[in-house]
């Protein structure tokens, strides 16, 4: 089987490829002019360069495909101009899904993000069918993941064979750029976390995240959405782990919403719209933190066999990794 991956140079993507080529998955992957490829290394892979803000450059690419895999997506909380993002996630998802229709890709699966649930501020765990629109996404990130998923459906509908993924927050080891909930980590080992806001998040192994996607492109019903989540956590939780395994401290404040508000706006005029640099904090950003992005995969466990996995091993993979590549420094702590 020959598979065509976008995004296989990015974090999830990246443990996407490598599950299909354990597989014995002939691969075609999409890279960049700009793209680090760092995450192809020692893979079997022909690699193809374009942008999905030019859909046209990957035509040829889905010529003789099996299959397409599309994870690749704009992930940023802070964009100096939208416009590049809703060209790549909406507007590149729907011309490449279009594109394998018309070059005879038997089958598609998209990756879209837990990011368009419908969440709650009060906690409540949702799945795939609690109600949710449009209005009911902050930021343009989401927006526009939305409406690429929008685009994913509707193709479904016209008859295409295209599973959509959901995944929630990956973690694991790979996440070079990295996320923003990488980013999280790092911070964390290097002493530059000193108070949480009241927030929650679910984490999920980024490996089970990668085999769901081999297993959707058999047993997934087109134009369904599977959430791929693992343990509903606050941040206070996850900090708390992250010191359980290192042996630093865990921060003890917790700062109001209304403060961290204000410091992300500070960050965001000083830092991004006056140096045009990406802001540590942002205005959307805090405004999602209000929602608990709590979530329920029983659909997917039950129709895919999707594993809710401990988040421990997990966390301490990603953390083991980027104190290995010098994203922090070594710590002294004990590994519990």
């Amino acid at each position: 089987m020959r598979v065509f991956i976008t995004g296989a140079t990015g974090f999830v993507g990246a443990h996407v490829a490598r599950r299909y080529a354990a597989e014995g998955a002939s691969l075609r992957v999409l890279t960049r002019k700009t793209s680090r490829l760092e995450a192809l290394a020692g893979l079997n892979a022909e690699t193809v360069v374009g942008d999905l803000r030019e859909p046209s450059s990957l035509r040829s690419a889905l010529e003789g495909c099996d299959a397409l895999v599309h994870v690749a997506a704009d992930y940023r909380l802070w964009v100096r101009e939208p416009r590049e993002m809703y060209a790549a996630n909406v507007d590149g998802t729907r011309e490449l899904l279009g594109m394998a229709r018309e070059a005879g890709v038997q089958r598609v699966v998209y990756t879209s993000s837990v990011a368009t649930m419908g969440f709650r501020s009060d906690g409540t765990i949702v799945n795939e069918d609690t109600p949710v629109g449009l209005g009911d996404m902050i930021g343009h990130y989401k927006r526009s993941k939305f409406l690429g998923e929008q685009e994913a459906i509707k193709a479904a509908q016209a008859g295409q064979h295209v599973m959509i993924l959901n995944p929630t927050t990956p973690i694991g080891p790979g996440d070079a750029k990295p996320t923003p909930t990488g980013r999280i980590i790092v911070d964390f080992l290097n002493r530059k976390f000193p108070a949480y806001v009241d927030t929650g998040l679910n984490l999920v192994d980024v490996d089970e995240v990668a085999r769901m996607h081999v297993v959707a492109l058999e047993r997934g019903t087109p134009g369904e959405r599977y959430i791929l989540g693992g343990e509903n956590l606050t941040l206070k939780q996850i900090l708390d782990r992250m010191s359980t395994i290192t042996g630093l401290p865990s921060p003890t404040m917790k700062v109001p919403h209304s403060v961290a508000m204000g410091f992300a706006f500070f960050d965001e005029t000083i830092t991004g719209r006056l140096r045009g640099k990406e802001p540590r904090a942002t205005v959307e950003a805090v405004r999602m933190g209000k929602k608990m992005m709590f979530a329920s995969s029983a659909r997917a466990e039950l129709e895919l066999g999707f594993r809710v996995l401990p988040i421990y091993n997990s966390l301490r993979a990603a953390i083991d990794w980027f104190v290995e590549h010098g994203y922090a420094p070594a710590y002294g702590g004990p590994k519990a």
